[in-house]
């Protein structure tokens, strides 16, 4: 059985290039009466231009967006849906992100607060309210938000996810002393950078939120990988098997994430094989991620996941439903 419990409505910045990406979706999860049709007619163009504008106009939260990602899952055999969006995308939590990222007078500070602003435009109701409609005919839908765990942030994260009712909460780490350290813009930081010390500090971090008691799983294990900078693992194996310790004591799971294999430099998922294998010696449950920002990359990898997981071990999957985690046989 096949589920993808990690996957993004929208994500940002917003430029030419996200605009072309988004075009691009719209063409490629069209019905399949129109999904023949070729671009090479001026009436084809003004279809295309239409239903862009029509999704500028609706948003990332209408009923037609987010049933694009059921149907073009669906049909890729998914049986269980886990939406989210990232906790920066929305104006409520604003305040948490300006508090731990980096947002000096620095050239680093100066590019994080413009990506912020760039962001975080919309409100969590909108998110809330869209998905919340969609599940209403997709009882197979379960509802969402990825949360970046910051050092000593614990208890003001605690309380800001109090206000909201969420069938999952997936922890992530992204930042390391207020760095976003997977942002294209800032990989130039890794160079000259003792890469074990980084390392230490992103799996010392990683086992805070995973022991916070505040996520049902923990994201993109490894995500450090990103652009490739990465120590030998023979060197991370200690830390694999900490945080492996970690997770099985604490009964959190983690996700077997396809994202970093087809979107990013590293072109492979996280955890990599042999943290895996690690994550499986501990009895660490899994579920399955593609990590997906737009609907015709939903599923992406995911027959590769199920394989490399069946092989390590794994007979089972899990999803979550009002906080209650369920397993499914692969």
């Amino acid at each position: 059985m096949k589920v993808d419990f990690h996957f993004h409505l929208e994500e940002g910045p917003y430029t030419l290039n996200w605009l072309q990406r988004t075009s691009l979706a719209l063409q490629r999860t069209r019905r399949t009466t129109e999904a023949s049709e070729r671009l090479d007619s001026l009436e084809s163009v003004q279809s295309v231009v239409r239903g862009l504008s029509r999704r500028m106009d609706e948003g990332c939260f209408s009923e037609r967006w987010i049933t694009k990602y059921i149907e073009q899952g669906t049909r890729q055999g998914i049986e269980h849906f886990g939406v989210v969006d990232h906790l920066y995308r929305f104006v409520e939590f604003k305040p948490y992100y300006e508090k731990h990222m980096l947002i000096d007078g620095s050239p680093l500070g100066q590019l994080q607060q413009a990506w912020l602003n760039q962001v975080c435009v919309y409100s969590i109701r909108e998110y809330l309210d869209g998905v919340q409609n969609v599940a209403r005919f997709y009882g197979n839908l379960s509802i969402g938000i990825e949360a970046d765990y910051f050092e000593n942030g614990e208890e003001e994260l605690e309380e800001l996810l109090s206000s909201y009712s969420f069938d999952y909460v997936i922890g992530s780490v992204h930042f390391l002393n207020g760095w976003g350290f997977d942002n294209p813009n800032t990989q130039h930081l890794f160079k000259g950078r003792q890469l074990e010390d980084l390392y230490a500090q992103h799996f010392e971090n990683v086992i805070r939120a995973v022991n916070s008691g505040l996520f049902q799983f923990i994201a993109h294990l490894d995500n450090l990988k990103v652009f490739g900078f990465r120590p030998s693992e023979r060197d991370l194996l200690g830390w694999y098997d900490a945080v492996a310790a970690a997770l099985a004591h604490a009964g959190v799971a983690s996700e077997i994430n396809t994202g970093l294999a087809y979107r990013y430099p590293v072109k492979e998922m996280c955890p990599s094989p042999n943290f895996l294998r690690v994550l499986h010696r501990h009895g660490v449950p899994v579920t399955l991620s593609s990590d997906a920002h737009f609907p015709d990359d939903i599923g992406t990898m995911l027959d590769e996941a199920i394989i490399m997981a069946k092989s390590i071990g794994y007979e089972d999957i899990v999803y979550f439903k009002n906080k209650q985690q369920y397993s499914l046989p692969i």
